[in-house]
């Protein structure tokens, strides 16, 4: 089918029905090659909440046949004539939650690929998988043995980070990364983290990695409480533990992180955390929307209140050189990929202390091209 001596096979969401463990393993066309792409040999793939929600339609109509998977690790097998970032093959790359944009390459001005914020892309952007290219192949994800990506995408992960941390770094790590980064987390900052699933623990260790002065974990029940101490957080808030909980901590924090995915969860009473000009930055995205918003702590605290989208190449590249100065090791289960289809059941079932990622068994790495 892709004119390649390997076959680009995976597991494929052919219905919403996919996300209860029914994907089925298929081969598939990528998209017509560029010479700005290059094909990998994917070794692992983390499992992120978005192949959930994409598998079964929950944030709008999914293009079946669908290959999830956009933490995608590998080593490249062909590369065109005109890659960008010196990539060649053999070298170890990462592919995150987006796999192109409009770069300014259409008749529409885009100011933002402009400034280099290619995550924010307006004109044209593409996701890793359920997207669809300019020259309108299909992307596909990398719940599979190979995968093709325009290279400008691809970025070299160092060697100090193993595959399987480098993995869900690609979109968890730098969903969590970018915004405490570009809102000046550091010294001085009392930064507080809502949730403590795959999102949740990064946030947590990129502000301990980041300087900040306090890093309070918030959830539910204090039954991940020692997990969180162990990552780096100075305290812990059990709101379904403590009935005083917000009393307790009303107006302590001058940044907050929101992972969670939830309707029901009191976001107001997380705005009240925050003190006078503090920050809520909203990252989790549930499929039934946020639960209503009162105004009050935004009007009288002055409260920004914002979100973030995933990461540049370049704020992957950061993410991965503060990863290595300050050793943050994720907390993974690797799982092989002939295991996905449970695999995906027991993330939704919330098993993962803290992100699963799917293993090519079969991989071995491809020599590099001198």
């Amino acid at each position: 089918m892709s004119g390649t001596n390997y076959k680009f096979e995976g597991w494929l969401g052919l219905d919403k029905s996919s996300a209860e463990g029914n994907m089925v393993w298929g081969e598939f066309e990528p998209k017509t090659w560029e010479e700005t792409d290059i094909d990998i040999k994917i070794e692992c793939c983390g499992i992120c909440g978005s192949d959930i929600h994409t598998l079964r339609s929950g944030w709008g109509p999914t293009q079946y046949p669908c290959c999830a998977g956009h933490e995608v690790v590998g080593t490249v097998v062909r590369a065109g004539s005109q890659v960008e970032g010196g990539i060649k093959v053999g070298d170890r790359v990462g592919v995150g939650a987006q796999s192109d944009c409009c770069r300014n390459r259409t008749d529409k001005e885009c100011k933002i690929c402009a400034e280099g914020k290619y995550n924010y892309c307006r004109v044209h952007h593409v996701g890793t998988y359920n997207g669809v290219y300019l020259n309108g192949g299909k992307s596909y994800g990398g719940y599979a043995t190979y995968q093709r990506v325009p290279s400008f995408f691809a970025v070299k992960i160092p060697d100090e980070i193993p595959s399987s941390f480098a993995a869900p770094m690609l979109c968890a790590g730098v969903t969590t990364y970018a915004p405490l980064k570009f809102h000046g987390v550091g010294p001085g900052k009392r930064v507080g983290v809502i949730g403590l699933g795959g999102l949740g623990h990064f946030g947590v260790m990129w502000a301990k990695a980041l300087g900040a002065d306090q890093v309070i974990c918030i959830s539910r029940s204090s039954s991940k409480k020692e997990d969180a101490l162990a990552m780096g957080a100075t305290g812990f808030i059990a709101t379904a533990e403590d009935p005083e909980w917000l009393a307790k901590n009303r107006s302590s924090l001058d940044v907050v992180l929101c992972t969670a995915s939830s309707s029901d969860m009191p976001f107001n009473e997380y705005l009240c955390l925050l003190d006078l000009d503090g920050t809520f930055i909203q990252v989790g995205a549930p499929d039934e929307g946020l639960p209503q918003i009162q105004q009050y702590a935004l009007i009288f605290n002055r409260i920004k209140l914002t979100g973030s989208l995933i990461g540049s190449p370049e704020d992957i590249r950061d993410m991965f050189q503060l990863a290595v100065e300050k050793k943050v090791e994720p907390w993974v289960k690797e799982i092989s990929m002939k295991d996905a289809n449970q695999a995906i059941l027991d993330f939704e079932a919330g098993k993962p202390r803290y992100r699963y990622v799917l293993k090519n068994e079969d991989y071995t790495p491809v020599a590099t091209k001198l």
